[in-house]
């Protein structure tokens, strides 16, 4: 008879991933893990394998929240240009807030570990690529009804702010001065009109 899990898996990879987001993959110890996740290493092992797998895993779910969160975002506003307005000025927003910056889970793993391990290189990437298509989406929603001119490349156009959108996020965690960011912000979306 096979024994079930005495504890919740969803709610311990959420402690996980917010474990991994704040301190990294390899400042993470297995028993930084366990003691957030509530539970032994045996049932860590048992349930999402060792660190490495745990990580992905964690990352995986990520992404996949992050994706859904970036697209409702652009959906919600039916003007193209406000949507990336929107979208980028409550990056810069969230990032001079209160709190600690962690930034992006996914964008620190590029950082941190994409340079080294192949794996995480391409679950990376993939992500990008993904953002670049939830990107192109609303861009060519913007063609479509006549927002936005219709010679424009709305792949290349989607590639240039999901890199602009990275490269912000890395920029925000020093946080530098907010004109310097708003000059910034300003130029890029520029490439919109």
């Amino acid at each position: 008879m096979v024994r079930q899990r005495e504890f919740d898996e969803e709610k311990a990879l959420d402690e996980a991933m917010l474990l991994f987001w704040e301190k990294g993959y390899k400042a993470t110890t297995l028993s930084d893990l366990t003691a957030k996740m509530g539970i032994q290493r045996p049932s860590l092992y048992s349930a999402f394998g060792d660190k490495e797998d745990l990580f992905e895993a964690a990352l995986r779910k990520y992404t996949n929240r992050h994706a859904a969160h970036i697209r409702k975002k652009l959906q919600n506003n039916l003007s193209t240009k406000e949507a990336f307005h929107t979208l980028f000025a409550e990056l810069v927003e969230e990032e001079y807030g209160d709190g600690l910056s962690k930034g992006c889970f996914c964008i620190n793993t590029i950082v941190e570990l994409a340079p080294h391990e192949k794996k995480f290189e391409i679950l990376t990437r993939e992500h990008q690529m993904y953002l670049s298509v939830i990107f192109e989406e609303k861009i060519v929603q913007g063609i479509r009804s006549g927002e936005l001119e219709s010679r424009l490349n709305a792949r290349a156009l989607a590639q240039a702010l999901v890199v602009s959108f990275i490269g912000l996020t890395v920029l925000m965690k020093s946080r530098p001065e907010r004109s310097f960011v708003d000059d910034s912000v300003a130029t890029i979306l520029s490439i919109l009109k």
